[in-house]
């Protein structure tokens, strides 16, 4: 009976011990450069001159980053497809707050409707949740359009 005691407190501190071992690992792993648990949005510096950079200027905001490629793989049934997604500029409005910039393109035009903005824009928000939206800028139009994501109460039916 003597034991008893003198086991559960050893158990307690391995108990701790394995918790903050395991702490300090994440926290180690969210440290290492090329880590997936980080949840920032790599800048590339490289900034390719466009007219899209006049128009977010006028409209308050600062260019960060340039283009970045966002390399995707799937899993089905055993076979791997890959695709990428494209972000052309990071953007950063005075209060410090980032957004993705997306460029119009002829050839892939934004449908603004509900299911349009989804389809489009929902994967870049999901890739990247802490960015505030996405600036989507038509150089030709001259308009940057600021978008943001929310979720509906389900009360709009």
């Amino acid at each position: 009976m003597t034991g008893s005691p003198d086991r559960a407190v050893m158990a307690l501190i391995g108990v701790g011990l394995a918790v903050w071992v395991i702490y300090r690992i994440y926290i180690w792993l969210q440290s290492s450069p090329r880590s997936f648990l980080q949840d920032h949005i790599p800048l590339n510096k490289e900034i390719i001159s466009h007219p899209a950079l006049n128009l977010l200027e006028n409209a308050g905001y600062e260019v960060v980053g340039g283009k970045l490629k966002i390399p995707l793989s799937f899993n089905v049934d055993g076979a791997k497809l890959y695709s990428r997604l494209f972000v052309d500029y990071i953007a950063e409005a005075e209060n410090g707050t980032q957004y993705l910039v997306i460029l119009a393109r002829p050839r892939r035009p934004l449908e603004w409707t509900g299911s349009g903005m989804r389809d489009m824009l929902l994967p870049y928000l999901l890739i990247y949740p802490e960015v505030s939206g996405v600036l989507y800028v038509n150089a030709a139009a001259g308009t940057v359009n600021l978008i943001t994501f929310g979720r509906d109460d389900g009360e709009n039916d």
